[in-house]
């Protein structure tokens, strides 16, 4: 009698659902909950929107050239001035940046020099002009971080993840136990619907 009311069209609590509790869909299904691996974006994407912005293919040379028209730089040093200027949200990968660079020194854009017995990359005459004609493109990218974005505080989501998980294992445990009438979901849902009204109001105060 229990799964009539569980499962029952009038309540509202579909198979669908329940698999969502059982962590067999959704985002705690298959090792992508919070805590799981992954990194922030393979944690959260379908949750809080698209991945946070990259470099358009192509563009990355332009920031490959702005972090080198301040000093000759080795590519991990250019990887961590990109990270830095995109404030942690962007972080381009070895073999994203090497390739790049040996492309720009084929290119005559950069140069490799030897600086304190190490050898290192500069920019050209001819890098310094392709950079200044595409300034607009890296002002562009780097805007798009300047104010605080939801992976700043991706350790703050998580936690908030953690407790829905919780929440979801409660519910499970409940139908389990066969508590879940529908004096004891009427009085959750009006609940839940209290605290969504509540959530809201406070999401509306930060926009």
């Amino acid at each position: 009698m229990r799964d009539r009311h569980f499962y029952g069209g009038h309540h509202g609590f579909q198979p669908e659902f329940f698999a969502h509790l059982q962590g067999r869909r959704g985002p705690w299904g298959h090792g992508h909950g919070a805590g799981g691996g992954g990194g922030p974006r393979g944690q959260w994407g379908d949750w809080f929107g698209s991945p946070p912005p990259r470099a358009e293919r192509g563009g990355v040379r332009y920031l490959v050239l702005d972090a080198l028209s301040e000093r000759p730089r080795h590519g991990y040093e250019v990887i961590q001035v990109i990270e830095e200027r995109s404030r942690g949200s962007y972080r381009p990968s070895p073999g994203v940046i090497y390739p790049t660079l040996q492309m720009l020194e084929e290119l005559g854009h950069a140069r490799v020099v030897e600086q304190d017995n190490r050898k290192v990359y500069e920019i050209t005459d001819a890098g310094r002009l392709d950079l200044d004609a595409h300034r607009d493109e890296v002002s562009d990218f780097y805007e798009r971080f300047v104010e605080d974005s939801w992976e700043t505080y991706v350790e703050d989501f998580g936690d908030i993840m953690k407790r829905l998980g919780r929440l979801f294992k409660m519910f499970r445990k409940a139908a389990r136990r066969g508590s879940m009438s529908p004096k004891t979901l009427k009085t959750v849902a009006d609940i839940i619907d209290d605290a969504a009204r509540k959530i809201e109001a406070a999401l509306d105060e930060d926009t």
